[in-house]
Parts: C-alpha cells; sequence; structure tokens
C-alpha cells in the first residue's frame, strides 16, 4: 500500500501521473496518487490537470492560497491514507518501466524507513538559454550511486523519494520556511539529526523541467537569500552546507566585506558566463559564494 504525492505548480503533472498509475496498476496493490497545485493561476495546466481525477484512485486538489514549497509537502502527508509515501516533484518522470516495482520491491526489507532512489538529466545539451540549471544538475544532483552510498544524508534530495509516513509526520518540513530554497536540506538534516536511516539504490528519474539560465539564477538568488534566513534563524548549523562552511573560514578571516567588494567588481563578468551557452559550474560557485557574502555584508 502506497501513496504517491507529488506538489505541483503551474506544471503539466499529467503525463507523470499517467506514467506512474500505468506502472502502479500492474502490481495489484492499494493505492493512491494525490497532486496538489500550491494557488498557481488557473490556465491551461489547471485544466489538463483536472484530467487526473478521471484516473482510478487518483485526484487533482488546488489549493486556495500559496502554502510554500515545504507546507504543500505536509499537507499532502497529512492527506495520505497509507504508511509508505512517493513524494516526487511534478518535473520529474521515472527513468524504468519498472520504478514503481523496484521500490516496492525495496521496503519489503524491514531495515527500510526511506528510500532514495537518484536523480538524472538527459545527456543531450539543451537549448542555449538552459545551459545553467542542465549543467548544475549535472554536476550536483546526478551523482552515481556509488558515491551516494558514501554519504547518504549529504546526497539525498527530496524530488524523488520513498518514505514511511510517520517519519513525516514527526519530523515534517519546517513551517518556518515558506520562501523558495534549502527547505529540502533542512528536512533531510532533521532524518539525520534523529537517526532515521536513508538507503539509497538504483531508481533514478530524470529531471524534466530545464529553465531559462536566467530565471534559474534569479531563483539561485532566492534560495541563498533564504538561506541566510535559516542561518540567522539558527534552523540549521555552520557545517551543514559547503557554501555555509566555506563562508565561515571567510568570516573568520574577516574577509566578508573583501569578498562582497571583489564580488560586485567581477559580478557582471559571471553573469556573462553564467548565462552564456558554455557556462562554468566552478565560476557559479564562486558567484554563488560571492553573493552569500554580499546578503551578509549589509
Amino acid at each position: 500500500m502506497i501513496s504517491i504525492l507529488i506538489p505541483t505548480y503551474n506544471f503539466n503533472t499529467l503525463p507523470l501521473v499517467q506514467e506512474l498509475h500505468k506502472q502502479i496498476l500492474v502490481e495489484n496493490i492499494k493505492f493512491e496518487i494525490i497532486v496538489q497545485d500550491d494557488a498557481s493561476p488557473i490556465n491551461e495546466n489547471t485544466k489538463i490537470n483536472t484530467k487526473i481525477n478521471q484516473l482510478e484512485n487518483c485526484r487533482f486538489e488546488r489549493n486556495e492560497t500559496n502554502l510554500g514549497r515545504g507546507q504543500n509537502r505536509n499537507a499532502l502527508v497529512t492527506k495520505a491514507q497509507y504508511d509508505w509515501i512517493l513524494l516526487m516533484d511534478c518535473d520529474m518522470f521515472p527513468k524504468s518501466k519498472n520504478f514503481i516495482k523496484i521500490y516496492l520491491k525495496s521496503i519489503q526489507k524491514e531495515d527500510r524507513k526511506a528510500v532514495f532512489g537518484g536523480i538524472i538529466y538527459f545527456d543531450e545539451k539543451p537549448k542555449d538559454d538552459e545551459v545553467l540549471r542542465w549543467i548544475f544538475g549535472k554536476n550536483r544532483e546526478e551523482i552515481p550511486l556509488k558515491k551516494r552510498l558514501t554519504n547518504p544524508y549529504h546526497y539525498t534530495l527530496i524530488s524523488n523519494i520513498l518514505v514511511q509516513k510517520k517519519w513525516v509526520m514527526e519530523h515534517p518540513f519546517d513551517q518556518n520556511i515558506y520562501n523558495y530554497g534549502y527547505e529540502d536540506v533542512v528536512f533531510i538534516l532533521g532524518f539525520k539529526s534523529n537517526d532515521i536511516p536513508i538507503t539509497h539504490i538504483e531508481n533514478p528519474a530524470f529531471h524534466l523541467n530545464l529553465e531559462k539560465s536566467k530565471v534559474f539564477l534569479d531563483k539561485t538568488h532566492h534560495s541563498l537569500q533564504n538561506l541566510k534566513h535559516i542561518i540567522d534563524k539558527k534552523i540549521i548549523e555552520p557545517n551543514d552546507t559547503a557554501l555555509i562552511k566555506m563562508y565561515t573560514r571567510i568570516e573568520k578571516l574577516k574577509l566578508v566585506k573583501t569578498a562582497a567588494f571583489i564580488f560586485k567588481i567581477f559580478r557582471k563578468r559571471f553573469i556573462k558566463n553564467l548565462l552564456s551557452k558554455n557556462p562554468s559550474i566552478f565560476l557559479f560557485d564562486v558567484y554563488r559564494l560571492g553573493y552569500f557574502c554580499q546578503l551578509n555584508s549589509r
């Protein structure tokens, strides 16, 4: 028995639901698929997503007010009626035709509490103005199983994770985090601090929604602003992310304002590279660190 929960926002989620529905029907188990739109504008995607209600044991719901990424997931988990929940982002798609079967086999083992199958990206390079999101995903999210096993919590993402409902109910997404960015890191660190193991297996899903590089860069700004809020509120420790570890070193050397000044001088050059058809992942890391120093030097 399993509840598949898919938060969405202004996205055509029907193809994903159709694929998951087709796969799970073969398994002959009790299931439900719930898609919850977080008050996105009513448009063609809304119309398409309502077709989800025509599928057996599936339903599409739309929030009247925006809850935020974490709270939308919490609301979905509360609605789930089965002990195991599969959390998937709306812009994911299973690689394998046995995606559901693989997860079901995995949770038959009694020691399993949470299972992460992995994230992958298509090898074909996208349009020139969409490369930044793709290159970031290929380098930072598409992690081979062997490497994921070396640091399970660090390499877990919430866009394709199967977990027992009770653990999410006991350790939900932090309701103090409303804006975009790092709410997934905080959630996974909650599992780590409470010794809830996360098992890694080979059962990836493709990330489909490649944003334009400028949009992704803007979202990066928002996520770093949210990270500052999270750090200021002491929701996570400075050593919990690689970026904050590096920032802490700069802070100890009393070089934050210097780093922010250098970032201001070179920012336009960084952006020119990041929005090009051949962005540098190294420069993206430097840009993120510089922007965070700028946020903390004001």
